[in-house]
């Protein structure tokens, strides 16, 4: 009778929303929209890497549905074989070891962040599982120098903080290598696994980096004060790591002024050497030579990513293969004797390239596409622009509008989760897949995102639903002067942080969108900050300059006042929220208040909750689900097109007592 139960609670909530959307004009479809499925579904190849001697090439790949690892020839890589046999979730963060042989692997269950580390031997496929449940692993340092060992950290002893073992990948035995009482955020090794440097978050939200001195007994240090970073440097500055020889430290630094510098120390001498300079926005990345780990290029990224050289040879291969390719290079993989690189030719308005490069003979060889089936769309491009706020910062935004469209249009604003993340220039699945139904879709680094300078990282402090708000809305300003979007057709979009700011835009700016959609986005900042994960505790600082400190009176207020649910009264626009069942950072009570007090006060809302899901969705099934009722909800508000829905709920995993709308229909 269960079996029976379930599918019937399926096919009734799938009734539910379709009479939730219909009303006298049902939206239109437009069947040469790219589907959901093309641009949700898993992509064909992706995590492309290489072994460190340059043989074989790896990438993620489906099986029977599933991401998971396959590996080939790096000549022949058409002929990749699944290594590994994930029938869950798939598999998403993976890395080449310094022995050619073995793959290492982090895999969570259902989204709960518990990453557990895997160790799979790409000849025997025998995979084996080196940390424990329900705790968090890291892992701190790969040496080639080392090759069957790696540098791991575990918190089983302390759910707050990560002890450092030295794992055997062939043996899984483990040595203890530091016991972390003292509350270390962050180990720097060098190739010789000697810790060298540790760092804590100061009391004023900075961080404070110790030298490590080793002692006669064993696993015992000193610390020696090496440097300090204030609360405004946090995501300008700090260690990068060290050369080969572990002679030079290298580390981006951002005291009095407002962009980074790339510095080199020498340890032996402490000269400290400035080798290159942020300009307009911040060194982003950089590129270090596979054997000695010199530093050879750094990248600043603006609007587009930009790379400058300190060595010619590099450059002129660099030169060599951008000539070649119609989007952005980028180097993602090079052997250990430096012959032979993976390349990513990035576009906007395109799937991803991958190639080989021979660089004896400068050649190019084309391997595959991330997604084959793109090729045969025509995808919108995707424009950076620099919106003014009304206070006079700039926010460096993308702006993707419909193919062949020139009057005003709907406009959903899509904003980026963190805050301290930011938008990037590229292929956007959910930019073309809003674009192809006849949105613009506008992505704003307002203050607070990364990227851009510390002042305006800072500038973002304490202004959730403030200032960050108002710089959404100047957003929205800016397209409808420059005749892109239709004023009365507005919804504002997003997850996590985004989330966060899709539901105070419905309780604070109703003038302004005309539905909001929140993916698991935070509705009470009081709750939110008692439920962050144990390991997040040398964030804490930092979190609650950013956000409101709870432990004084001031900063609860401030945390009451900014939350979505003190003013969910003030909703009068549709408002669609989603949640995984696991999601360990913004847990499932956030979005389960928001959606209680929305039915409470007979406000107009749609609430899907989905079982094995955390902080994102990663089962496509699930996003499949998402994606269809999100495009029914957003054509139903704002008259865009949309691609029927089907089947998509009955594959997911959303919970049927859990898909909750304002009649309550089933």
């Amino acid at each position: 009778m269960k079996k029976l139960l379930f599918p019937i609670i399926i096919m009734l909530a799938t009734i539910a929303i379709y009479w939730f959307f219909k009303k006298e004009n049902t939206p239109k479809v437009n069947t040469s929209m790219i589907s959901r499925k093309e641009l949700f579904s898993n992509p064909g190849k992706a995590a492309v890497r290489m072994s460190q001697d340059g043989q074989q090439v790896s990438y993620l790949s489906n099986l029977n549905g599933v991401l998971n690892i396959f590996i080939a020839d790096i000549k022949t890589p058409e002929k990749a074989s699944p290594i590994t046999n994930d029938k869950d979730r798939g598999i998403r963060k993976y890395f080449w070891l310094a022995d050619n042989e073995h793959i290492a692997y982090l895999k969570d269950d259902g989204g709960d962040e518990n990453w557990r580390l895997h160790v799979v031997n790409t000849k025997t496929k025998q995979d084996k599982i080196f940390t424990p449940e329900k705790t968090t692993a890291f892992v701190y340092h790969v040496s080639k120098t080392v090759p069957d060992q790696i540098l791991i950290g575990i918190n089983d002893r302390d759910p707050a903080y990560h002890d450092v073992y030295r794992l055997n990948i062939v043996t899984g035995e483990k040595t203890l290598v530091y016991e972390n009482k003292d509350e270390f955020r962050s180990f720097t090794f060098d190739d010789n696994y000697r810790l060298r440097f540790v760092s804590k978050t100061t009391a004023a939200g900075g961080s404070q980096y110790f030298k490590a001195i080793p002692t006669d007994l064993p696993r015992q240090y000193t610390w020696e004060s090496f440097l300090e970073y204030g609360l405004e440097d946090q995501f300008t500055s700090g260690l990068l790591g060290l050369t080969h020889d572990g002679n030079t430290l290298y580390l981006l630094d951002s005291r009095n002024q407002d962009l980074n510098t790339l510095k080199s120390i020498d340890l032996k001498t402490t000269k400290s050497t400035i080798i290159a300079e942020a300009k307009q926005s911040e060194i982003s990345s950089f590129m270090s030579e596979p054997i000695t780990g010199k530093i050879q290029a750094y990248s600043i990224n603006y609007i587009q990513n930009e790379w400058h050289f300190f060595d010619e040879k590099l450059k002129s291969d660099f030169d060599t293969i951008q000539k070649s390719i119609s989007g952005k290079a980028s180097i993602l993989s090079r052997s250990l004797d430096d012959k032979t690189w993976i390349i990513a030719d990035i576009r906007d308005d395109g799937p991803v390239g991958y190639y080989r490069y021979n660089r004896q003979y400068q050649q190019l060889t084309f391997m595959f596409h991330n997604k084959d089936n793109l090729i045969n769309y025509k995808l919108s491009k995707m424009d950076g622009v620099e919106i003014p706020t009304r206070d006079g910062l700039t926010m460096i935004s993308y702006l993707t509008k419909p193919l062949n469209t020139t009057q005003p249009m709907p406009l959903v604003v899509v904003v980026h989760g963190g805050p301290s993340l930011r938008d990037y220039w590229g292929y956007d699945p959910e930019a073309q897949w809003l674009a192809s139904r006849g949105y613009a879709v506008l992505q704003i680094n307002y203050r607070g995102s990364t990227g851009f300078g510390k002042k305006f990282k800072s500038a973002g402090d304490l202004e959730w639903g403030g200032k960050m708000h108002t710089d959404l809305l100047d957003g929205v300003n800016w397209a409808i002067k420059e005749g892109v979007a239709d004023p009365k057709r507005v919804a504002i979009y997003g997850a996590s942080y985004g989330g966060y700011a899709a539901l105070w835009g419905a309780t604070q700016s109703s003038d302004v969108f005309k539905c909001a959609v929140d993916l698991v986005g935070v509705s009470n900042l009081e709750s939110f900050v008692k439920t962050v994960p144990p390991y997040w505790a040398s964030y804490l600082e930092i979190l609650y300059k950013q956000i409101g400190d709870p432990r004084t009176e001031e900063g609860q207020q401030l945390l009451k006042d900014r939350s979505p649910l003190t003013h969910v009264d003030k909703i009068s626009i549709p408002v669609l929220v989603a949640q995984g069942e696991k999601d360990p950072r913004v847990v499932m009570a956030e979005s389960e208040q928001i959606a209680d007090a929305m039915k409470a006060r007979n406000l107009e809302y749609l609430y899907l909750l989905f079982k094995d899901e955390g902080h994102g969705f990663a089962r496509p099934e699930n996003r499949l689900a998402f994606y269809g009722v999100v495009e029914q909800f957003l054509a139903e508000q704002l008259g865009g097109n949309a691609e029927p829905l089907t089947d998509e709920l009955s594959k997911s995993t959303v919970i049927p007592s859990h898909i909750k709308t304002i009649k309550d229909r089933f």
